[in-house]
């Protein structure tokens, strides 16, 4: 795989990163420390977290991945140098009480506390990258498909402003623990803003944002994707398995009862399947298209994740495995192309059903 940038910084990653929400949680910190082995020995340079992991998110497991990787760069010195190490601070609390006590807002002073943690539990003197990973404002994410303009009207004034929020990241580049910014879970407005104030202000310029892009939710494509080009941004992906519903896992038996795969996330935690990812909908499209893969020789995953590799909005696709085996089948993955036809298949499926998961 060769090297891509982000954005106008000037990192160098891997078109595939390894996410690691699952660390902690469904993966043991032995399992984990493989799993991070394994992609490093593979190639992969671009490794994402976040203070909130793991995944779903609770009390007892917050801050753990991020232990979980320092751990693991204490015991390999060596692959700081080769890694571009990314974490978020996480945005204002959506029913997590344990994150700042619940605050609703995200201050200048959290964001540059947030890193300070964050670094001390990787154990490293820098991040990379280093992302907000929910906007700091009122907007429709995690399912919600509408913008409330009477709640924004309400809400927005009392928290902190994009100019405030970039104030904080330039004090932490310009005191070397932080090499880049990006945003997560972002709209085009928010991109803009970030950048047009950025620019204005002679402030860090995002390098990134990470969105949720795969087949049953391509919304990337309705219009973020013209403002990342313009701007030269670029897009992390995350989810391009729908939560593990585009492995074809539970295509015979659903997310929960006879048959379903136990260990599996939409089976066995119900939060997750309260998600967009676990929607009657996201499922049948996910079964279409696990069919559609099939039917062209192809593994739903094969097929799934080389939608992802070979798109041009695409810089870096973030994998989420639980297992080394898993790692491989998804790093097996890279290189593989649709036909033209298999293309156009998708797109047809996509024109009858949208985008379930949004």
């Amino acid at each position: 795989m060769n090297l891509v940038p982000l954005g106008t910084s000037d990192l160098r990653v891997t078109p595939i990163c390894l996410g690691t929400m699952t660390f902690g949680e469904q993966v043991s910190e032995a399992d984990a420390h493989a799993i991070l082995d394994r992609s490093l020995d593979r190639g992969v340079n671009f490794l994402d977290t976040a203070e909130m992991y793991s995944v779903p998110a609770r009390a007892e497991t917050f801050n753990a991945t991020e232990k979980i990787i320092g751990n693991w760069l204490a015991k390999r010195p060596d692959a700081r140098k080769k890694m571009v190490l990314a974490t978020k601070v996480a945005g204002p609390s959506r029913g997590m009480p344990w994150v700042r006590n619940g605050a609703t807002d995200v201050t200048p002073a959290d964001i540059i506390a947030a890193c300070e943690g964050s670094l001390k539990r990787m154990k490293t003197d820098v991040i990379d990258l280093y992302q907000i990973h929910w906007p700091v404002r009122h907007v429709p994410a995690f399912g919600a498909m509408y913008f409330d303009v009477e709640k924004s009207k309400k809400e927005d004034a009392k928290l902190t402003p994009i100019l405030a929020q970039l104030e904080a990241m330039d004090k932490l580049v310009k005191a070397g623990k932080v090499r880049a910014i990006g945003l997560s879970n972002e709209t085009p407005y928010g991109v803009h803003e970030f950048v047009r104030l950025a620019e204005q202000h002679g402030l860090p310029r995002v390098a990134t944002v990470q969105n949720p892009y795969c087949l049953s939710n391509r919304t990337v494509e309705n219009g973020l994707d013209e403002t990342l080009h313009r701007l030269n941004v670029g897009l992390l992906a995350y989810s391009p398995l729908g939560f593990g519903a585009l492995t074809g896992k539970y295509d015979a038996s659903g997310f929960i009862g006879p048959g379903a795969p136990e260990q599996a996330r939409l089976t066995k935690f119900e939060s997750s399947r309260k998600q967009r990812w676990g929607r009657p909908e996201a499922l049948e499209a996910a079964r279409r298209y696990n069919a559609l893969a099939r039917a062209h020789g192809l593994t739903p995953t094969r097929m799934a994740l080389a939608f992802c590799y070979t798109k041009w909005q695409v810089a870096s696709t973030i994998i989420g495995v639980t297992s080394v085996a898993q790692l491989d089948e998804d790093l097996d993955a890279w290189g593989t192309t649709l036909s033209p036809e298999l293309l156009q298949a998708i797109d047809q499926i996509r024109k009858e059903i949208r985008d379930p998961a949004v």
